[in-house]
């Protein structure tokens, strides 16, 4: 990364800000020289003076910039510098002329003046008593957001929160922070609890204080949405929390209280059960949400009588397939119901299916919108169909308010213009965008959900497609039988047995499906290298890219055949240093121009153009390319599935290398040739549904390495996929009894 360095200086011009995001570029004059200056520095303002550090880069249009990372403020103390501090309008009801004459009256005493003795502004001609009290109320606010600036950088509390919690609370933001400090930590300001923890700490307050012990169970809550649990139940919300605190029990339960009597945390019964499970207000909204939206969607769908036969055999001629009964039964129940869950694994027909019921509908003169979870899955959907889709989150359109949450404008009030909504992919949808989705169909409007029920759940909160089906609240279809033309793959039917909690088969040597036994993993990375390397690319019937067409999938980050050793490794066969090559360090990995990279987190603000158009956002599992990487510039052009992006190189921490990538990761994409490595203990991810999704993500050719026992684990190891959430309870209650039986639902992680 760029060597970090300190620079000092008076604000002469501000060039650009973003009121929502804090973001400035502004002049700086430093030891005489002008310096341009880029970073999140909120409501700075010309004439003050900053000492601020970060690095200078050179951006191929504007030339050499000064990119921010930390910034201490001081305002002006210098009869000129309050001059253009004050001119610059800074203080609503002060302009250049009337700043003058203060200043010229004032000299470096004018702040004090403005801020101790308002009234004697009336020594100026034309200032009125008035206009004195309104200068006065006006400065009075910007003197108190530095003071609170300055006050939680002495406790190391960045200025970004700082400016959030005067926007929330105003001058009494101080006095309400000192009594408790863990409101930092609402959504709203976004404090990480560690770092409450240690201002607390600082202020002395009590550890067993209902503030902290209510934040804690806000964290822990928050926390364990990182694991899949949209809630947790109480029994074991208890222990967890007072050990994590180190508090006892009357302790948590005075702040349990507290915060359920606020409404920051909900409380949910299952019907005919004693145990209650304990939600963020969020999530407990989302799933409630969910019922009650596909409730009202099931009651105003407009119920068709046709049987639309003949239009099914209109599809049959024009497409030239015979559709199987169950497919039939989906176009039918699409068409005359508007609700339905298609779900079935490869070579079942479900993409055969869609495609049917997209056309119909299309005859209907219905609007068609298609969406998916990921960059990589719209993809996907949209080159099988032939039809435009777009991820969910771009066609929501999403945009973020002043403290940085997310928003969307079609909701409620601005809903989606189709009759007919497809989500593709819906394993990978968690319940949070499930609801905002929701949210912003009409009542009216027709809803399929598509996917793959025997897939990993979503990387976010809930196990959605999962509990939808379980719940019956919606008709489902779910495609069983291989098709003739499938049934040549041995990767489809093995990934049917492994789904059955069979054994594949791995003694067929096959085109597409070969298994290679290795005890060793020396011996197994070896091969795997050469097979990536050298054997695949050089074989006549493959000639496969190392880059383009083959990844490398592990169940596991760490270990000899893991994603972070096995990218080092195979970086420096594929892609070595050498002369002329651009390269730059990360913390995890040395990334070079012509590297495969992954990014792993949402990035809304990161522009690309693809064939003349614009468009924002990388998303996290977008899979990319690095062209070049300028070092002058700060920036490095990564090509992202045909989306080139400049790329700065301070966020390159958001990327790691992809030449290996997780299971979780690799959900939503298809690949030509996938090696997956299958050895070592890593318990908690040997399971068959990880197993099944490696297995499905490889078009041509799938390569497993390891053993026949650890294959046979991981087959029959069935549960590792289990979640808490009250979703199914809750659609179940909307619709008929509850049922009796209640999920076997795995131990909650500390």
């Amino acid at each position: 990364m760029p060597e970090l360095l300190r620079v000092e200086g008076t604000v002469v011009n501000i060039l650009f800000r973003n009121e929502e995001n804090g973001y400035v570029v502004l002049d700086l004059k430093s030891n005489g020289d002008s310096v341009t200056v880029t970073g999140e520095l909120g409501d700075v303002e010309t004439g003050e003076y900053l000492l601020l550090t970060g690095a200078f880069v050179t951006h191929p249009r504007y030339g050499e910039q000064f990119q921010v990372e930390s910034c201490e403020r001081r305002l002006p103390d210098t009869a000129e510098n309050i001059r253009r501090y004050l001119s610059s309008g800074v203080i609503k009801g002060i302009g250049k002329v009337l700043a003058d004459k203060i200043v010229d009256t004032f000299g470096s005493r004018t702040l004090e003046i403005i801020e101790n003795e308002p009234m004697r502004l009336m020594e100026i001609r034309g200032m009125t008593k008035n206009k004195c009290e309104q200068v006065a109320d006006e400065a009075r606010n910007i003197f108190r957001l530095r003071g609170v600036i300055s006050y939680f950088e002495g406790y190391g509390i960045k200025s970004r929160y700082a400016m959030r919690a005067f926007r929330v609370w105003g001058d009494k933001c101080q006095d309400v922070i000192e009594t408790n400090p863990y409101l930092l930590c609402n959504e709203e300001i976004g404090l990480d609890f560690r770092h409450a923890e240690s201002y607390a700490h600082d202020l002395r307050i009590d550890p067993e204080a209902v503030c902290r012990v209510g934040a804690g169970i806000v964290h822990i809550l928050r926390h364990n949405l990182g694991q899949g649990h949209t809630c947790i139940p109480l029994d074991k919300l208890c222990p967890t929390t007072s050990s994590f605190l180190g508090i006892n029990e009357p302790a948590f339960y005075a702040g349990y209280n507290a915060f359920l009597a606020e409404g920051e945390i909900v409380e949910y019964r299952k019907p005919g059960r004693d145990r209650e499970f304990v939600y963020l207000k969020e999530y407990y909204e989302a799933e409630k949400c969910i019922t009650e939206r596909i409730g009202m969607m099931r009651d105003f769908s407009v119920r068709e009588s046709t049987d639309f036969s003949d239009m099914i055999a209109d599809a049959e001629k024009e497409s030239g397939i015979t559709y199987a009964a169950l497919q039939k039964d989906a176009i039918r129940i699409a068409l005359q119901q508007g609700l339905l869950i298609l779900t079935g694994g490869p070579g079942t027909g479900k993409t055969t299916t869609l495609n049917a019921i997209i056309s119909c509908f299309e005859k209907l003169g219905r609007r068609v919108m298609i969406a998916a979870p990921t960059g990589r899955a719209a993809k996907r959907v949209s080159d099988l169909t032939g039809y435009d889709a777009k991820t969910i989150h771009r066609l929501l359109e999403v945009q973020f308010d002043p403290s940085g949450q997310q928003k969307f404008i079609h909701k409620e009030d601005n809903p989606l213009a189709c009759d007919v909504l497809i989500v593709d992919e819906m394993s990978m949808v968690d319940v949070l965008l499930f609801s905002h989705l929701l949210k912003a169909m009409r009542l009216g409007c027709r809803m399929i959900l598509v996917g793959d029920s025997d897939q990993l759940p979503s990387v976010g909160a809930g196990n959605l497609l999962r509990h939808l089906i379980a719940s019956r609240c919606m008709p489902t279809i779910a495609l069983k039988e291989i098709f003739r033309q499938a049934q040549q793959s041995c990767i489809v039917t093995n990934a049917h047995l492994i789904v059955k909690g069979k054994m594949p088969d791995l003694t067929v040597k096959n085109s597409d499906f070969f298994f290679f036994h290795r005890t060793e993993f020396p011996q197994a990375a070896e091969l795997l290298i050469d097979l990536v390397c050298r054997r695949l690319p050089a074989a006549p019937q493959y000639r496969f890219s190392p880059t383009k067409d083959i990844q490398v999938i592990c169940p596991s980050r760490r270990g000899l055949l893991g994603v972070i050793e096995l990218n080092k490794v195979l970086q420096s066969r594929i892609n070595p240093p050498q002369a002329g090559k651009a390269q730059l360090k990360s913390t995890l990995y040395e990334f070079r121009e012509g590297d495969k990279v992954m990014q792993t987190k949402n990035n809304y603000d990161i522009t690309w153009t693809k064939d003349g158009e614009s468009g924002q956002g990388i998303f996290n599992g977008d899979i990319g390319q690095i062209q070049t990487i300028n070092r002058r510039s700060g920036e490095a052009l990564i090509d992202f599935d045909g989306r080139m992006t400049i790329y700065p190189l301070m966020l390159m921490e958001q990327l790691e290398l992809a030449y290996a990538i997780t299971v979780h990761k690799s959900q939503g994409s298809e690949f030509e040739a996938v090696i997956i490595p299958l050895l070592g203990k890593f318990e908690k991810l040997s399971y068959r549904k990880l197993l099944y999704t490696a297995v499905t993500r490889a078009r041509r050719l799938l390569i497993l390495i390891g053993t026949p026992q650890k294959i046979e684990q991981m087959v029959m190891n069935k549960r590792s996929t289990n979640r808490y959430s009250c979703l199914k309870s809750m659609l179940e209650s909307s619709i008929r009894p509850e049922d009796e039986h209640e999920e076997n639902m795995d131990e909650l992680p500390h």
